[in-house]
């Protein structure tokens, strides 16, 4: 990783730099981690059936544990936080995933303990080779579920690890049955030598509200020793200084201070010292977010990003499938909006089982709303469920990568098809307002004519930055000159934000710019009605807003 840095200041103390995936000031002892190397052997077996019928009994008791971990889990992180564990169990009896492990003990005549450590590289190895972030992460699921599969077999418990001090828990890596598995009361900090801003560790960080750091090569005899987590510069410092020691006690309890007084704003409105209301919604990318967006207080959530259920596939997500993820953020949300963005894949998100064919430019190519108009069979599967989930809650249904009114309508007769083939079948289904993104030059020129067909408008600011300015936002070699806040951004904005208010949409920003603190003063003067940003920032932009005058 490029994050690993080492240097030491002073005789002892040493700064080992990484990376934050979540920011704070922790101050602790270090507790280390060391995962227990587990050597499987491979043995010639005779009675192929009995070594299977082996098998299934490890995954009756294996579920058993997970059912315990979950039980353990719903406490300290909520039943979004916990919902990982009853994923295991899922994946654990995945068809494929077992298949496959039988038929290499029957073809190869090998031992349960082998069949299942092969089976896990395999599809470990599937998983991490993909594109996406979030689909590399399951990766570690795998990993995980085999283990506890192993360990089962085997005939080992999984012991917890206790922390009696402020504890700064650092590991090569966690997994989540690891971090379920920790007593939590003392823990100050995670942090890791692997890992990424999508893993476990990460999500449990910012759902413990604690600092997290990646990509630290720390040295193997930092046991036990003090030690400070810097999750603003992504520093771990072992045995710091006294000066130094006392300069992070210090910014510690500022920190916790903030914390403290953040959390007092929770329950209370987000609206200006004029009486203007603001919506503050969060952006998720999947229900294992769920907690951190009712810790945080989120007035509902203003961007659900509905393709990781197509991410984590093999095949196209059922109409059954989908539904069963949108009642259940539905009902968690308990009456509080939920905006659903329809399957945006294509550019950087690909799926091989859809077939699509290499562009040269697929930022700019068939994705988005484009895939779903043109294979209607897939779009409307997704609009059937939505609708569907509109029974158990208040849904929104947000379509993105829109460049013209054409589009619109024809996505407006096609909703109209779906709740005409559901009332005909007698399946309930509930009303829902209907939105755009507005997120290409083309969108924001036409907004007064686009508002006329919707209820809604998202400024999706990532993406319009990106084609406005004509620089790929993943270049790291024009990152000096990308520029959120450029003028023409801010006046796109300010132009959808008028001409959205004009043809009767509300309209809303749930890009990263929207949770730029430096820039809230700035629309609400806009005349901005919501703004949706990651569950983190929710109450430190409430802040912000509550303090406008």
């Amino acid at each position: 990783m490029q994050y690993n840095k080492k240097e030491k200041r002073g005789d002892a103390m040493k700064v080992y730099s990484g990376k934050a995936v979540f920011h704070g000031i922790a101050v602790g002892q270090v507790r280390m981690i060391k995962k227990e190397e587990r050597r499987v052997f491979k043995n010639h077996i005779e009675d192929t059936e009995q070594e299977i019928a082996r098998v299934l009994k490890a995954v009756e008791e294996t579920e058993k544990q997970l059912k315990a971990l979950y039980d353990k889990a719903v406490p300290e992180v909520g039943k979004s936080g916990a919902a990982i564990f009853e994923g295991h169990r899922m994946m654990m009896r995945d068809q494929d995933y077992q298949m496959f492990i039988q038929n290499t003990i029957r073809t190869r005549r090998v031992n349960a303990e082998y069949a299942v450590a092969v089976t896990a590289d395999h599809f470990a190895g599937m998983f991490a080779g993909m594109q996406d972030a979030y689909m590399k992460e399951r990766a570690s699921d795998v990993r995980d579920v085999s283990k506890r599969l192993l360990s089962v077999l085997a005939e080992k418990d999984q012991e917890e690890v206790h922390a009696d001090v402020p504890t700064i828990i650092v590991a090569e890596d966690l997994s989540p049955s690891e971090t379920v598995q920790i007593d939590k009361r003392n823990v100050r900090s995670f942090v890791t030598r692997y890992g990424s801003s999508n893993s476990h560790t990460a999500i449990l960080a910012g759902t413990m509200n604690v600092p997290a750091l990646i990509g630290i090569d720390y040295d193997d005899d930092i046991d036990g020793r003090p030690a400070i987590v810097d999750g603003f510069q992504g520093e771990l410092i072992v045995d710091p200084e006294p000066a130094v020691l006392a300069e992070y006690e210090k910014r510690a309890a500022e920190e916790e201070e903030k914390r403290r007084l953040l959390q007092e704003l929770k329950g209370k409105k987000t609206v200006t010292q004029g009486g203007k209301e603001i919506r503050l919604y969060a952006n998720i990318g999947g229900i294992s977010d769920l907690q951190a967006v009712i810790q945080n207080d989120a007035e509902g959530i203003g961007l659900f990003r509905s393709e990781f259920l197509y991410l984590e596939k093999d095949d196209y997500p059922t109409e059954e499938e989908q539904f069963q993820v949108y009642r259940s953020v539905a009902e968690a949300m308990e009456g509080k909006t939920v905006i659903i963005r329809t399957l945006d894949i294509g550019a950087d998100k690909r799926i091989d089982y859809f077939g699509l064919e290499q562009e040269d430019n697929p930022a700019m190519g068939c994705r988005a709303i484009r895939i779903c108009l043109r294979r209607p069979d897939i779009f409307k599967t997704q609009l059937r469920a939505l609708y569907r989930a509109g029974v158990y809650g208040r849904i929104g249904i947000m379509f993105p990568m829109i460049i013209s009114v054409q589009e619109v309508r024809r996505i407006k007769e096609i909703a109209e098809e779906v709740r005409r083939e559901l009332r005909d079948n007698n399946i309930v289904y509930g009303e829902a307002e209907l939105g755009i993104m507005i997120e290409t030059p083309a969108a924001v020129m036409i907004s007064e004519e686009l508002a006329k067909e919707v209820d809604f408008f998202s400024i999706g600011t990532n993406d319009l930055t990106q084609y406005t300015l004509a620089i790929d936002r993943q270049n790291a070699q024009l990152e000096d000159i990308y520029d959120a806040r450029h003028p023409a951004i801010l006046r796109m904005i300010q132009m959808v934000i008028d001409n959205g208010h004009k043809g009767g949409a509300w309209v809303g920003i749930c890009g990263a710019l929207g949770a730029d603190p430096e820039l809230t003063d700035r629309f609400i003067e806009m005349g901005i009605d919501e703004l949706s940003v990651s569950p983190s920032a929710i109450l430190p932009i409430r802040k912000k807003v509550r303090e406008y005058v």
